[in-house]
Parts: structure tokens; C-alpha cells; sequence
């Protein structure tokens, strides 16, 4: 069983990006030019960010989003299985999980 799975839908101006994250799975430390909402549907995921040259970590659980800017460094651990609504803008065909 793989820890990760997608389903994504593709329009002109966004991504919508379905990912079950299984428990233990690690979206290892990237950046992209797209803007991203992460919406967290269920379980509990820890962010890594790093802000202004500093790593933080954020603890997000159900029914919270996280906002990352473009080129924000970021990466991902599901402290549980979780499902998150991700939001890309603009849309592209790459995004961290499939160069992590």
C-alpha cells in the first residue's frame, strides 16, 4: 500500500489536489511558483516552513488551512492518516510531491 495517493483536476486558473497521506509519510522540504492552500479534511499533519531564512513547524488538524505562498520552502509529515484538499494557483503539471 503506498503512503500516498492523488487525485488532482486541472483548470485554467487553479488545481484542486486530493491527497490521502498515509501515517508516517514525509513530503520532504521544496518550493514552487504556485500559491497553495492546504486544506486539512481529516487527521493531523506537521508543516515545516521556512520563514524570513527560519524553519518553523505548524501542527494543523481537521478543518484547518494553511496558506503558502509562492517559492515558500515547505514540507509535510501526517501524524495520522490525513486527507487534504490542496489548492494550487496557478495550476501545473509539478508540484513538491512529485519531486520529493
Amino acid at each position: 500500500m503506498s503512503l500516498l495517493e492523488r487525485r488532482r483536476i486541472i483548470g485554467a486558473q487553479a488545481m484542486l489536489s486530493r491527497v490521502t497521506l498515509r501515517r508516517g509519510c514525509i513530503v520532504p522540504m521544496h518550493a514552487h511558483e504556485n500559491e497553495q492552500f492546504a486544506c486539512v479534511i481529516s487527521g493531523v499533519m506537521r508543516f515545516g516552513i521556512v520563514d524570513g531564512g527560519e524553519e518553523r513547524e505548524l501542527t494543523l488538524r481537521a478543518g484547518e488551512v494553511l496558506h503558502l505562498p509562492a517559492n515558500v520552502p515547505h514540507s509535510a509529515q501526517a501524524l495520522e492518516d490525513c486527507v487534504i484538499l490542496d489548492v494550487f494557483s496557478p495550476p501545473s503539471e509539478r508540484t513538491g510531491i512529485d519531486r520529493g
